[in-house]
């Protein structure tokens, strides 16, 4: 197999297995209304889901972040989702965080082994704010463009640098694929986009 087909088929494995974190997180987000909540960055609520995944297991450490609801102009949301992994239990748990508080808390059904989250990473404004400074000209011009999805995790999407910690944000767009945006979570940096 060559290198490219290689890559190409690792990109598809990499984009099932978030669309699936995110289908698992989303189940978890489903019965919660967004109404009347105070709207945060995604940094707000990481220290509250960290204490409780430490209850949980000693060893959990922030391996995935994503909107639980929809993200506003700043890259703010009322609801985020927080998932820990625990190599000794060899289990994941997600934590939904609302209003200051975890609204849901449940194991992860389907295995999901990742690495940690680098320290340092820019928040979920700061990454919109970098797309916006990149592509927000190219965006205005698309019609009925909108962020629909801010997800956090280390190596997605980067054959070639897979332990860098980015930002994948996917744009839905009417009649046409999905836009994605890979923003650098340390760095700050757009590093490619593409449509699927």
């Amino acid at each position: 197999m060559n290198r490219a087909t290689h890559a190409a088929r690792r990109g598809r494995g990499t984009l099932r297995l978030a669309a699936g974190i995110a289908a698992s997180l989303v189940l978890l987000a489903a019965p919660l209304a967004a109404k009347d909540h105070a709207v945060f960055a995604a940094r707000s609520g990481v220290e509250l889901a960290r204490e409780a995944a430490v209850a949980w297991a000693a060893d959990a450490v922030l391996v995935y972040v994503e909107n639980d609801e929809p993200v506003d102009g700043a890259g703010g949301a009322v609801r985020w989702g927080y998932l820990f992994h625990s190599p000794s239990l060899e289990k994941s748990r997600a934590y939904s965080v609302r209003d200051g508080r975890i609204v849901t808390a449940e194991n992860l059904e389907m295995r999901f082994e990742a690495p940690a989250l680098a320290d340092g990473w820019i928040d979920s404004g700061a990454a919109l704010a970098a797309v916006e400074k990149e592509a927000g000209k190219t965006l205005a011009k698309t019609p009925g463009v909108r962020l629909s999805t801010m997800l956090l995790m280390r190596g997605p999407f980067q054959d070639g640098d897979p332990d860098r910690t980015a930002w994948t944000l996917i744009y839905t767009v009417p009649e046409q694929p999905a836009l994605f945006v890979l923003v650098d979570a340390v760095d700050g940096k757009v590093r490619r986009s593409w449509r699927g």
